[in-house]
């Protein structure tokens, strides 16, 4: 948000029958051919090397048999043929590959062939046990078909058919694929349904399940109240991003090549009370918003006592480093020079003390635009610890609220897993965060203003990637998010000063209306795979952890929107109305509230911010 003016720191199916209508007429075509004198039947050998053995190579039944990375769907438009066709689009370090594993003969001559649409489209042919194959395209306007042949080896009973596009384009599409020659006889079924489900470890937002394995599974799909969250390839796993004190049913389903089992038998938990972020008495809405505590800008000095009611959570902006790596984090408040009408360090602390004791929370926030920390070293760790512990003393402070911008985080380039970082700047943050929460308890009030680059930008990118040249930033606040999500007070990502970001339905949203912060809400609300990889989920947060950053007006930072596209980005969170061409993943009527960057801003704007939000949860302050 930038302390010195701005913010902390038409069809394309060809002419013909098509689908059962064109096997209906091939059938009565060779019937017709076979009535001729002088021909005869195949025999069974020859028509069994001609069968397509590829399962829903047409996509009629959406993704069965198929398995595919990121964002694989089934469509209604653009089609080849039939009602359905894939739809995939690469993203982040996924090429949104789908994949196929069929039985196949040893020995044998192979035809893969198919329709695709798209830029740099491949269909391939992978555990041929000869040479594996491949065929693509660069550019395919309309439906262009790809074919290519394969021998398998004297040992192979298995090959695996994919389809992906290629990283950083935009979408393809399938359809009609077919892989033709003698079909295997590997006698595969799907495995058994998993038995002795039961749950162990219970917190307020996680239950860790376990399950006796299953003969023949390769892997698991765990479900929690009927929907799938989940896929482990061992016995175990934990369902995190709950709500407190809830009741869910989860069960598991085994799964091998020949498909799923059915699932099993329900097993219930409830989770505990919380006993993190939500312990910290805040309104079930909030609204939070930065004073310039430490400078003035364009927008005046505010003084604490001046602060009205409407303002929940109160971040004085801000405490700095008196280095970048040093750690060590001092609270300069304005001087009387910049500031003229700055009140003095006692009127200062008294007018917090009447803040709390009419309900509100005062924290200070490190960082900023220009308060760029990083703690590479252990000691910069404890130094951090121990000066913020000062500041949060001396001025009787309800908690901490991390606003690292810049360079603060970045990955290194060996850091690809969120839920595990090696990053001496990120491990050593999350370490510092959780010592100052063990020691200040429960009511610590922790809350975190992230940009969009280091959160919801991990959904296509994160760190350098799996073949570098990334931004090492990208997403790099997952895993501190992540790591203390059981203490997290607030997470309120700054829907400002921000490029175009994809959201979860693949497609860019762009600052200015309500479509940007309820889909950069919604990412948050549901979770997301990072750097499109589906096995690395970011959980969701819960909704009352959850507020949505706004620049107060137009002079607070670029991206302001008015009242009405406010009051339309709630409504569709909290409500599912209003939404206009916007979707989500649900309804979070717990959603907190509203952050801004500032109150300062709101003040010279005549409390536009502050009375929109009073307005809409019925607060009259």
């Amino acid at each position: 948000m930038d302390r010195d003016i701005r913010r902390p720191g038409s069809s394309d199916r060809p002419a013909g029958p098509a689908g059962p209508a064109r096997r209906r007429l091939l059938a009565a075509l060779t019937a017709t051919f076979l009535a001729l004198p002088g021909v005869t039947a195949l025999t069974t050998t020859a028509r069994a090397a001609d069968a397509d053995i590829l399962r829903n190579g047409g996509f009629e039944a959406g993704l069965d048999g198929w398995t595919c990375s990121g964002s694989g769907t089934t469509v209604k438009s653009p089609v080849r043929s039939g009602s359905s066709a894939l739809q995939a689009t690469p993203a982040g370090s996924d090429n949104a590959q789908c994949t196929q594993t069929v039985p196949v003969q040893p020995n044998s001559q192979y035809t893969l062939s198919g329709y695709v649409r798209g830029s740099y489209v491949y269909l391939g042919a992978s555990g041929t046990g000869t040479t594996d194959v491949s065929t693509w395209t660069q550019s395919a306007p309309d439906w262009q078909q790809l074919t290519t042949t394969f021998r398998t080896g004297a040992q192979t009973t298995k090959v695996t058919v994919y389809t992906h596009g290629w990283y950083g384009t935009g979408a393809y599409n399938a359809d009609d694929l077919s892989l033709v020659g003698p079909g295997g006889s590997t006698g595969q079924q799907p495995p058994a349904a998993p038995t002795g489900l039961k749950t162990g470890t219970v917190t307020s937002t996680s239950v860790a399940l376990s399950w006796s394995p299953v003969a023949d599974a390769t892997g698991y799909t765990v479900y929690r109240d009927g929907t799938k969250v989940q896929t482990v390839t061992g016995a175990s796993a934990t369902i995190t991003g709950l709500s407190p004190s809830t009741a869910y049913g989860f069960q598991v389903a085994a799964v091998n090549a020949a498909g799923e089992s059915a699932k099993s038998a329900t097993v219930t938990a409830k989770t505990a009370a919380d006993s993190g972020g939500g312990t910290t008495d805040l309104p079930p809405h909030a609204l939070v918003g930065y004073l310039h505590a430490s400078f003035a800008n364009g927008s005046g000095y505010t003084r604490m006592a001046d602060v009205p009611g409407s303002w929940d959570v109160i971040d004085l902006a801000f405490g700095e480093p008196t280095s970048v790596t040093s750690g060590d984090i001092r609270f300069n408040r304005c001087p009387v020079t910049e500031c003229p009408n700055v009140e003095s360090d006692a009127e200062f602390k008294a007018a917090i003390k009447a803040k709390q004791a009419a309900g509100k929370k005062v924290l200070i926030s490190i960082g900023g635009q220009n308060g760029q920390v990083q703690l590479t070293t252990t000691g910069a760790r404890d130094m951090f610890v121990s000066s913020v512990s000062r500041i949060i003393d001396e001025y009787g402070l309800d908690g901490l609220d991390i606003d690292f911008e810049g360079h603060s985080l970045s990955l290194n380039a060996n850091d690809t897993d969120f839920r595990n970082p090696t990053t001496p700047v990120v491990v050593n943050l999350i370490s510092a965060l959780k010592t100052l929460k063990a020691k200040y308890g429960a009511k610590f009030v922790l809350t975190m203003a992230p940009e969009t680059f280091f959160v919801q930008m991990g959904y296509q990118y994160y760190g350098t990637g799996k073949w570098g040249g990334q931004d090492p930033r990208c997403g790099a606040y997952l895993p501190v998010i992540h790591a203390l999500r059981d203490d997290l007070t607030l997470l309120h990502v700054q829907d400002y000063n921000s490029g175009p970001i994809m959201g979860l339905d693949n497609q860019y949203h762009s600052m200015g209306g309500a479509d940007f912060h309820i889909a950069m809400t919604d990412m948050l609300l549901t979770g997301f795979p990072v750097a499109g990889d589906a096995a690395n989920v970011f959980p969701p947060l819960r909704p009352d952890q959850v507020a949505i950053g706004m620049p107060a007006s137009t002079n607070a930072g670029n991206g302001f929107v008015a009242p009405s596209e406010v009051t339309k980005a709630l409504d569709c969170l909290t409500r599912k109305t209003n939404c206009g061409s916007s979707t989500t993943h649900g309804t979070w009527p717990a959603l907190r509230g509203l952050m801004t960057w500032s109150v300062n801003w709101d003040r010279f704007g005549n409390w536009q911010f502050q009375n929109t939000f009073d307005s809409y949860f019925g607060r009259g302050r």
